[in-house]
């Protein structure tokens, strides 16, 4: 099985650069900002020919964590701002907060032109329907949805109908599914996050999970990675991320990956779907960005093939 190696990621804010800046509609929205510090493709160098738009032109983008490296790598690709900058000049707001301010708290000037995100939570999703918003919303990576376990845990692999039923509280004990005798503790995440969001319809579809205490309930990624690694320095704890964020952005020593039905996460056994929880995640612009304007001008630009080498390059899985 792969054992989490240490990757460094820094959060940082471009001070100064209104252009760069990307604001929340709501001061309930804190901003989690940051880039995967060598994550992103391409070299440090401005990339070869006229640049897209310039920088005072880009639009204001917005997302999820685990796209900041992808942010950061199209704003140096479509600028030929230095990468090492640009990947100091993302801030998201993160996913439900994201899909928010583009739609329902849109303001003119300060809200989001587009976003790198994954999909919304049902409830952002049944507010956006309800509000007559239109969005133009186009899949263009993949990711997949995984689960940590402390690396002294004996089990390499379970079922979906294992872990389903973990996350119900069926399965309770570590040693019904070949482990030790310890109880389970099961990590999950806030109701508005993008991984929450995944683990809902990926792994428990109609049935709910659980209520975890708040403890075991954190708001940040890098927060249940960290707790599910201290977690009582013992291996009976287990949570989940996206693949992309704990490979490429934040990880912790002595955490390791699980497979599932005995497929282990990769971005090989992701691009093929034979990983069982891959789901897309999506550039977004609202339906109304003239043509020609710098936000459409970027969504048009992933979506090309131009795009697509972006993607690979910054180490993600193209979904077109």
């Amino acid at each position: 099985m792969k054992k989490i190696s240490r990757r460094s990621f820094c959060c940082a804010a471009l001070a100064g650069a209104a252009a760069l800046a990307l604001s929340a509609c709501r001061d309930t929205g804190a901003a989690s900002s940051g880039a995967a510090a060598g994550s992103a493709a391409g070299s440090s160098s401005a990339p070869a020919g006229e640049p897209l738009l310039t920088a005072e032109e880009y639009p204001r983008v917005d997302g999820s964590t685990a796209c900041i490296p992808l942010m950061a790598a199209m704003l140096h690709e479509t600028t030929g701002m230095d990468l090492e900058q640009a990947q100091t000049g993302i801030t998201v707001s993160t996913t439900g907060y994201a899909w928010e301010n583009i739609s329902l708290y849109y303001s003119e000037g300060d809200s989001p032109e587009v976003l790198i995100v994954y999909e919304a939570p049902a409830y952002i999703q049944q507010e956006i329907a309800d509000s007559g918003v239109e969005l133009e919303v186009s899949p263009i990576g993949l990711d997949a949805l995984v689960f940590m376990v402390n690396e002294q845990n004996p089990v390499q692999s379970l079922t979906r109908q294992q872990l389903l039923d973990i996350y119900t509280g069926r399965i309770t004990n570590w040693k019904d599914v070949g482990g030790e005798d310890a109880p389970i503790v099961a990590f999950q995440r806030s109701e508005d996050s993008g991984s929450q969001t995944l683990f809902k319809k990926l792994v428990m579809g109609d049935t709910e999970p659980m209520t975890p205490p708040t403890e075991l309930a954190p708001a940040e990624m890098g927060t249940l990675v960290d707790q599910l690694a201290s977690y009582n320095n013992a291996g009976n704890a287990i949570g989940f991320s996206v693949y992309y964020y704990i490979d490429q952005m934040y990880s912790q020593p002595g955490l390791r990956l699980l497979a599932v039905d005995g497929v282990e996460p990769s971005n090989e056994t992701i691009g093929s779907r034979q990983y069982p929880f891959c789901n897309e995640f999506f550039a977004v612009i609202r339906a109304d960005s003239p043509a020609g304007s710098p936000a459409r001008t970027l969504y048009d630009w992933i979506r090309s093939d131009d795009g697509r080498a972006c993607i690979e390059g910054a180490g993600y899985v193209p979904a077109f």
